[in-house]
């Protein structure tokens, strides 16, 4: 369903993801997803690039569960971020989702503002038979 595609031709990853991964199956789109709580509503991790990180991944999660896939069928993320310094904290929470070795191919950009003045918004899109 998901196969590695690695070249020394390119520059090598410098993090957890891959160039390129080769994907069969359904495709399933998830939406960008902020720092929301579910439940409340409510930004959780106001300013603190860590804790938003952590709650997207949880809203990703979830949404990927709805869906009947896990992090193992994700194929490809972007990330959004409104300052690049942030980079560091992110990827070392985004990291703790995925296998280096079969990490889904990434983007990784910064933009101006985001929704509710968030931080960090990721996108995914991922397979399942």
């Amino acid at each position: 369903m998901k196969e590695v595609i690695r070249t020394e031709a390119a520059p090598a990853p410098v993090g957890p993801y891959n160039q390129a991964i080769a994907a069969t199956g359904k495709m399933i789109f998830l939406a960008g997803q902020i720092s929301l709580n579910p439940k409340t509503g409510e930004i959780v991790g106001v300013g603190d690039i860590t804790q938003q990180t952590k709650q997207v991944m949880t809203n990703l999660e979830a949404v990927l569960a709805a869906a009947g896939a896990t992090w193992e069928n994700v194929v490809k993320t972007t990330v959004f971020l409104t300052d690049l310094p942030n980079f560091a904290a992110m990827n070392q929470v985004y990291a703790q989702y995925f296998n280096e070795a079969t990490a889904p191919a990434r983007a990784c950009v910064e933009v101006p503002r985001l929704p509710k003045d968030v931080l960090v918004e990721i996108e995914c899109i991922a397979m399942i038979d």
